[in-house]
């Protein structure tokens, strides 16, 4: 069986905050978006949370339109706020309840030249199972693999299966598999909760039951830990800890009931030795498959943009079982931007830019005897 994981970035859209030049420049625009997001979700507003949407309304490029540039304000029914002709804004609405309605980002299209290397690497992993990051939708997925895979001559999975998670920006988890691979039980974490009542996963952290040709049946955790990027470095460690510990706990309770071959695969968003994800590193017996001597880096330690130590953020960890069945694995690169002067690895004659690339990350595989 060959096991893969790989961060598309997105298939067909993106938020057009995420899909700028820089994670940078859209950094601001996700923090307000999430904080006007939290506020509007309040069951009562008070004056000090009305004049904080107006701030953000307004940066948000709000103030004269329900659309801006990056979002969009869908008011179906009540009165969140009115624009008086004098200018402005005013917050009507005193809670949730008084208007139904959503706060959205806006789409556009991914590059057409990443969405063909994102189909390329796909078809030239010629993973059986492969875990997928950051797909907008299991109808997406589905259109994807049937529609795209095979204009280019790949062939299609068998097995498509995602579930959305708690990301209002359309970035979910899910997984694929080929004839002879079905995907049995799937049990979603989307709901877990954190003592103080917050989702424990950014996504979801769902089990999907792999069963081989041979029999064997294999569990496949699929993750993606919260980003470094936005919401403070303590808050975002903290709630990637935590992540790391339920995720622990998860395998715990599998290995508990029996389970033995065991794959937890995603983008981590850290490195092997930080504390975050210490708890499923080194409290565990679980195995990072690029410890196994079979395991070719191709000269890079990381996964991540220029891939230098520091990029280490994708996974596939193993249980002991598994870990010992392995044959071979590596990192595949081909669909990255690999740098300028001098080029670190050989890309798709399609790379011509970084934008052009399938995505900012490497897809991890494992050949595992199974």
């Amino acid at each position: 069986m060959k096991l893969a994981v790989y961060n598309v970035e997105n298939l067909f859209d993106r938020a057009k905050a995420m899909n700028l030049d820089s994670w940078e420049q859209g950094r601001p625009v996700l923090e307000k978006f999430a904080a006007l997001n939290g506020l509007l979700g309040q069951i009562h507003y008070a004056p000090a949370d009305k004049a904080r949407m107006v701030e953000l309304l307004r940066d948000l490029g709000l103030e004269k339109s329900d659309t801006g540039r990056f979002v969009i304000l869908r008011r179906n029914r009540g009165g969140l706020l009115r624009r008086p002709q004098v200018g402005g804004l005013a917050i009507e609405a005193d809670g949730r309840a008084d208007w139904v309605g959503s706060l959205e980002l806006r789409d556009e299209p991914v590059n057409e030249h990443a969405m063909r290397n994102t189909a390329r690497v796909m078809m030239d992993l010629d993973a059986d199972v492969l875990g997928v990051i950051e797909a907008e939708s299991r109808p997406v997925l589905a259109a994807f693999n049937t529609e795209i895979l095979p204009a280019l001559g790949g062939a299609p999975f068998r097995h498509v299966m995602l579930i959305d998670g708690n990301d209002e920006r359309g970035i979910d988890v899910g997984l694929m598999s080929r004839e002879g691979y079905p995907i049995g039980t799937l049990r979603s974490h989307v709901d877990d909760r954190l003592p103080n009542g917050q989702s424990v996963f950014s996504r979801d952290c769902p089990e999907f039951e792999v069963t081989t040709p041979s029999g064997a049946r294999v569990l496949v955790l699929v993750n993606h830990l919260k980003s470094k990027g936005y919401g403070g470095t303590a808050a975002s460690n903290a709630r990637r800890k935590a992540q790391a510990e339920r995720i622990a706990q998860i395998y715990k309770g599998l290995v508990d009931n029996g389970a033995e071959h065991v794959a937890i695969v995603g983008d981590f968003n850290d490195t092997p030795g930080s504390a975050p994800l210490a708890p499923l590193l080194h409290d565990t017996d679980l195995k990072d498959v690029f410890a196994h001597p079979r395991f070719d880096d191709g000269g890079y330690p990381g996964t991540y943009g220029l891939c230098n130590a520091s990029n280490k953020i994708d996974y596939i960890l193993l249980s002991p079982r598994l870990f010992d069945r392995v044959q071979s694995g590596g990192v595949f690169r081909t669909g990255m931007w690999p740098g300028s002067r001098p080029k670190r690895w050989e890309a798709y004659a399609e790379v011509g830019r970084p934008a052009d690339a399938g995505s900012d990350h490497a897809a991890v595989w494992a050949e595992i005897s199974i």
